[in-house]
């Protein structure tokens, strides 16, 4: 569950970094200096993928952390990880249903 854990966190920061990366290019878009190529596309393309796929993985965490904590099994999982994890999905829940990105 560590590996599962940490791969959440990996998910999450991906996140941070595909709504990054879409602010950048909307702002290079209305600046007119937008020529259509990014540098990295591949690398762009997996930040994306793993960050929006983040709201998923990070519920599917959170279900497990919660009937963890009912069934009053001992998990070795860092707290601050599960605390950290729970905000992302908050604010991941937030971006993807209630703002017009």
């Amino acid at each position: 569950m560590k590996i599962f854990s940490k791969f959440v966190f990996i998910c999450n920061l991906c996140f941070i970094a595909s709504v990054i990366l879409r602010f950048v290019e909307n702002a290079k878009k209305k600046s007119g200096h937008f020529d259509g190529q990014i540098l990295l596309k591949p690398l762009e393309s997996m930040l994306v993928v793993l960050g929006y796929g983040s709201v998923i993985i990070s519920f599917i965490f959170l279900l497990a952390c919660v009937y963890w904590l009912i069934a009053k099994k001992i998990k070795q999982i860092p707290r601050w990880l599960v605390i950290t994890n729970l905000v992302f999905f908050v604010i991941q829940f937030y971006y993807f249903f209630f703002s017009n990105f």
